[in-house]
């Protein structure tokens, strides 16, 4: 996938993303401040916008900075500083390559989860959206080809958000309900289990 094929993709997927905004503001309301909604939609939305606004030229490094500055700078929100974090990691992955593949895809989103990690001082079975981007690049190394990897994909952000219903909260907000927070989903692996659906969607969609 060359860059002006990665744009749009990222574009087309946020456009379904923020279709969640309600369920993951219910989500966040039971475990959190309840703004997960808003950060999504507003950093969604500054993202397409500043995309669109990009030279068809621009490389992968180039759209994945300015996915990153454009989301940070729609929310003052934790959320939205580690997601922004996480894609500056992610995106010195790509640095001198035009194309992305199946292994450029993988190196991103383990560094993005290792930022993630690191910014959040928290680790999988926290009960955060690291459990959720942490299972999706197992999902991506094991994968012998894009189109097994988007489905893999898809399989493991649900699979790890069920995981996280049956854990207790140990980062942010949500870990002041500590054993009340058993029993419901993380909301913010439940956005990146929506945000990769929205990708399968997209590619399912162009191919």
């Amino acid at each position: 996938m060359q860059g002006t094929n990665l744009n749009e993709h990222i574009r087309g997927s946020l456009e379904i993303l923020v279709e969640s905004a309600d369920e993951l503001r219910d989500l966040d309301q039971a475990l959190g401040d309840g703004d997960l909604g808003i950060t999504i939609t507003a950093g969604s939305h500054a993202v397409v916008a500043e995309l669109e606004k990009l030279s068809p030229t621009a490389t992968p490094t180039e759209i994945a900075r300015t996915c990153a500055k454009a989301f940070a700078s729609a929310n003052p929100s934790t959320m939205a500083a580690l997601v922004a974090g996480a894609l500056l990691n992610g995106s010195r992955t790509w640095e001198g390559k035009d194309e992305i593949g199946l292994a450029e895809a993988t190196e991103f989103v383990t560094a993005a989860a290792s930022s993630i990690s690191q910014r959040g001082k928290s680790e999988v079975g926290d009960k955060t959206i690291l459990d959720g981007i942490a299972a999706v690049a197992e999902a991506l190394r094991t994968s012998s080809d894009s189109t097994e990897a988007t489905d893999a994909a898809v399989r493991a952000a649900g699979r790890a958000v069920e995981e996280t219903a049956g854990l207790q909260s140990r980062r942010g907000r949500a870990s002041w309900l500590q054993e009340r927070s058993i029993g419901l989903p993380d909301p913010g692996a439940t956005a990146f289990q929506r945000l990769v659906e929205a990708w399968s969607r997209v590619s399912a969609a162009t191919h």
